[in-house]
């Protein structure tokens, strides 16, 4: 019975993270988890590292 529980609360959790990602994706953000997601200037694709290694420079 505790089987079940744990794995009934794993894929609980797995459903989360696919319908949270799948939200993020259809309301367009490209990096997901990136905090400069939506002010990133290269639009193709997201350089998390890039922008934080600029803003430690200054």
């Amino acid at each position: 019975m505790k089987d079940n529980i744990l794995l009934l609360i794993i894929f609980a959790v797995v459903g989360l993270i696919i319908l949270y990602l799948i939200f993020a994706k259809k309301a367009g953000k490209k990096c997901i988890g990136c905090p400069y997601a939506n002010d990133c200037k290269n639009k193709k694709s997201c350089n998390c590292n890039q922008k934080n290694s600029q803003q430690s420079e200054e």
